[in-house]
């Protein structure tokens, strides 16, 4: 296998397990009458996203995340055919993820939709686009700040990195889902075909990561580039 290939299924599985246990806990907290609740919610998926970083970015960069593709990419990072091959990469590992909890948990699509990503009852769509771009600004500054930036501490990435995904699901999850990445609210969505509120999962993480990639590209970057 070439390295392209090993890059793309490394982010294939990087996104697929992040998935995969994200809606998978959603499951399993729904089954066992709330017995995770929103605190185990946000340590499963946090954890998975540092375990993740740790197994695949000496690989391909542990992006994990279309928006942090289309950061890299406007921050010149990676050419556009990388960049469409791992968004491709990784919305693929999230529909199979999201197709293999449907299998296991069959009530899941009833009880709550797949794990698909929606808004609260009284919030609106400019509120969730703001709050899922501030906390996906969050999470890309930590990406830059801890895993780019060659001057960052070695090993400390994926604790960043995973430490960020808790503490946004702890704030975000009850009013948006805190997705911050398409893959993971596309995935359960078309598994599910529960398409509410879908461009908000787009157009809020692709503001929030580009965003946070310029800012701290052009102000606190220093030889980053590789």
């Amino acid at each position: 296998m070439n390295e392209s290939m090993k890059r793309y299924l490394a982010e294939f599985i990087s996104t697929f397990s992040l998935v995969f246990v994200a809606t998978g806990a959603m499951a399993t907290n729904n089954m066992s009458n709330g017995s995770l609740g929103l605190i185990g919610i946000a340590i499963s998926s946090g954890l998975i996203v540092m375990s993740m970083v740790y197994a695949t970015k000496h690989i391909s960069g542990a992006h994990i995340n279309p928006a942090v593709t289309i950061a890299m990419f406007i921050t010149r990072r990676m050419n556009i055919t990388d960049s469409i091959s791992y968004i491709i990469a990784q919305i693929s590992g999230a529909i199979i993820a999201s197709l293999l909890i449907l299998s296991i948990f069959p009530s899941a699509i009833t009880d709550f939709n797949l794990g698909a990503t929606t808004l609260a009852s009284d919030v609106n769509a400019t509120s969730g686009i703001m709050l899922e771009a501030i906390l996906t600004f969050i999470l890309v500054f930590t990406i830059f700040g801890s895993a780019i930036d060659k001057r960052a501490p070695n090993g400390s990435a994926g604790f960043a990195i995973g430490t960020a995904v808790l503490l946004a699901i702890l704030i975000g999850e009850p009013i948006t889902g805190a997705s911050m990445n398409p893959a993971r609210s596309f995935g359960p969505a078309l598994a599910s075909g529960y398409w509410v509120d879908q461009a908000i999962y787009w157009i809020g993480p692709i503001i929030g990561g580009t965003v946070a990639a310029l800012v701290y590209d052009n102000v606190f970057a220093e030889n980053t580039r590789t």
